[in-house]
């Protein structure tokens, strides 16, 4: 996987920014809170849509921005692939924004909308999942020496389930309850009482079969009674039958009745209700004709207006309100003759001021004698005093023509109201109408249909007094007396019967039983048998964990000292590396003892972090995914470096150098780091906003 492209909306500090990416060593550089970081987790939650620990969106929503969006285009495997995914804030909330999640291979679009389906994609294509990336791709500046620092034990389970490890002492624990299910079932059909009791099921199988095959000449005799009794119930039944149905037929004239009592109270309901609907609707007419009435005049009252403001009224909406355009053509040329001669007043009062201050023209300048200027003030002050009578009548015409052209405004658009108010009326009005029509014609069809009822109701009664009971009776009392004697034969046989299918289900349950019994002593031996072979595989899982760590100890002890020896370099003292069963680094002295990480130095501790996690990076990849690690993201990985050794130069030329990994991205404020990159990207913050440029 290569990261080609990260562009980010509303990131932090990161109002529009588009930052490109190439193959091999690449820096983003940048003083503190300038957003270099931002990057990072915008990449991560681009991928996978979670936040980092415990936190809310908050850390990646811009302050004072409603939404914002993440867009990384990679590569994998010769094709381009672009994740999009946003956030929105609702209230006080921020969620995700579903809308904006994507995924586009070679711009076609493979998923959307669901988490669950873009990581899936995602696996798919890269091999990678959220805590893969977090834990051997993103080497985020808090977590470098996480592993380094934790407990031996912890370690060791965190790093047994990265590597699959853990799957076999969950097999073995697996396989233990399976052991102990077994045993259990064992037990407990060795305690059955069938089983313990199963030559004791074999007599009680016997008597009931004996029992059985009396029970069977009972229920012959029986079944000869049965038939007899039959006859004469079917003769009985024969005679009930004719006359109930003469019954039947008074019976149903009888609901008959019932219904058109029913259906005639039913509609003197709802000719009532008929009744007082049509009052209702009369009401309504006639309120709306009061309605109309008053709109009317309303509509009158307001051309009158128009009319005395000398609008005339014989003419559409459209054209009075031309006519209301007159008032304002008035009102402007009124103002800009006032303007002009206050311009004109203004003029002449700054010609008072010159000829009072000099004797000079204020035109062309000459000198003037005092009579000549005399009159010439006297004839300027009396054309003001002119012109201020002018803007003050002026001033009036213009207020007089506006308040009239408000009030024709107002008349105007209450004429409007009217006339919509009218149409809807009429149509209201219409509507009405037409409903009363059809209750008064429903009423008197309803009216039509009650004289009907009445009419069948009065035949009805008239059939029903014809018939008598009396017979019906008396057939159905013999009948009574067939059917008891019918059902005493016939519940006889039944209970026999039903003893004859107990005592078969009885059979059945006993030979079940005696079955099971012998079933469960064959599954006593299979499961003696099938626990031999659990405790063996028990423990082969138990010995194969160890092994496979050890081995993964070796393979983990070489990427390290080989990524550590790169790091170091020639020119400071080699660091051996030694790691346990536990996974714990040690670095070996020269005289032979190992040195816990806690006593190395802040440098060294970083120099190993860096190497021990890039170490179990490469192999985790390559046990659970069959190829290397070919991507990087490390943010600040110079912490405790100085320099003035040059350790930070050592560690970027390092870094530089592995080109067993396509992609490296690293995240610092030192340009000593920097400079050994291939791609540097810079990152400057101007009034809280983060801008970036390409260096190289």
């Amino acid at each position: 996987m290569k990261i080609e492209i990260v562009q980010l909306e509303n990131i932090r500090s990161h109002v529009k920014s588009t930052v490109p990416f190439t193959r091999g060593f690449n820096c983003l550089v940048g003083g503190l809170g300038c957003g270099k970081s931002s990057v990072m987790y915008a990449v991560d939650f681009a991928l996978f849509g979670d936040t980092i620990g415990s936190r809310s969106f908050e850390y990646l929503l811009r302050e004072g921005a409603d939404s914002c969006k993440v867009t990384v285009q990679f590569s994998q495997n010769g094709s381009t692939y672009k994740i999009t995914r946003g956030l929105k804030r609702k209230g006080k909330s921020i969620n995700q924004d579903f809308e904006q999640l994507k995924l586009y291979e070679d711009d076609k679009l493979v998923a959307s909308m669901k988490t669950e389906a873009i990581a899936e994609q995602f696996k798919a294509i890269t091999g990678l999942d959220k805590d893969l990336y977090r834990e051997i791709v993103w080497f985020r500046q808090e977590h470098l020496k996480e592993l380094l620092d934790a407990k031996p034990r912890d370690r060791q389970t965190r790093l047994d389930e990265l590597f699959g490890l853990s799957d076999y002492e969950l097999a073995w624990s697996s396989i233990a309850q399976y052991q102990r299910d077994y045993e259990n079932e064992k037990r407990i059909y060795e305690k059955d009482p069938d089983v313990t009791g199963l030559e004791k099921l074999s007599g009680e199988y016997n008597r009931a079969t004996e029992e059985f095959a009396l029970l069977e000449m009972e229920l012959e005799d029986l079944t000869r009674k049965l038939a007899l009794a039959k006859k004469v119930l079917e003769e009985a039944d024969s005679k009930l039958k004719r006359l109930e149905e003469k019954k039947l037929a008074v019976e149903e004239l009888k609901r008959k009745e019932a219904r058109l009592t029913a259906n005639i109270s039913n509609m003197a309901g709802t000719l009532a209700s008929l009744n007082q609907r049509i009052e209702g609707k009369k009401t309504i007419v006639d309120n709306l004709l009061q309605r109309q009435t008053s709109i009317d005049a309303q509509m009158k009252t307001c051309l009158a207006k128009l009319e005395q403001v000398g609008i005339p009224t014989n003419q559409a909406i459209e054209g009075l309100s031309s006519c209301l355009s007159m008032f304002d053509d008035k009102i402007s040329g009124l103002r800009a003759e006032r303007e002009a001669t206050a311009k004109n007043l203004e003029t002449d009062n700054k010609r008072i001021v010159s000829l009072s201050e000099e004797s000079k023209c204020p035109l062309c300048l000459q000198s003037l004698d005092e009579h000549y200027k005399g009159g010439l003030l006297e004839r300027i002050t009396r054309e003001n005093l002119e012109r201020e009578q002018i803007i003050s009548r002026l001033r009036i015409e213009i207020d007089g023509l506006q308040k009239t052209k408000l009030a024709a405004s107002e008349a105007l658009a209450t004429l409007q109201t009217c006339l919509t108010r009218v149409e809807e009326l009429r149509n209201r009005l219409n509507e009405e109408e037409n409903n009363l029509k059809g209750l008064s014609s429903e009423f008197e069809e309803k009216q039509l249909l009650d004289a009907d009822l009445r009419l069948q109701l009065e035949e009805v009664q008239r059939e029903i007094a014809k018939f008598d009971l009396f017979d019906v009776e008396s057939a159905r009392l013999q009948r009574e007396q067939a059917l008891t004697q019918y059902y005493v034969v016939d519940s006889d046989l039944r209970t026999k019967q039903s003893r004859k299918v107990d005592l078969a289900r009885r059979l059945d349950d006993v030979k079940e039983r005696i079955d099971l019994a012998q079933g469960k002593l064959e599954r006593i031996q299979k499961i003696s048998k099938t626990l031999e072979v659990l405790g063996a595989i028990r423990d082969a899982y138990r010995s194969i964990q160890p092994k496979l760590r050890s081995e993964f100890v070796k393979v983990l002890r070489n990427f390290v000292q080989q990524v550590l020896d790169t790091l170091v370099g020639s020119e400071t003292p080699m660091l051996n590396v030694v790691i346990d069963d536990t996974y714990t680094p040690f670095v070996k002295s020269e005289s032979g003892t190992n040195r816990e990480v806690n006593n190395l130095s802040g440098g060294e501790r970083t120099l190993l972090a860096f190497a021990y996690r890039l170490g179990l990076g490469q192999l985790i990849m390559q046990s659970r995914t069959g190829h290397g690690l070919s991507m990087l993201m490390l943010d600040e990985p110079t912490e405790n470096l100085g320099s003035e050794d040059g350790s930070i130069e050592r560690l970027a030329e390092a870094i530089s150098r592995f080109k067993a990994i396509e992609q490296i991205i690293a995240v610092t404020h030192s340009e000593a780091f920097a400079s050994k990159a291939d791609h540097v990207v810079i990152l400057e913050k101007e009034a809280g906003v983060s801008k970036i440029s390409i260096e190289r």
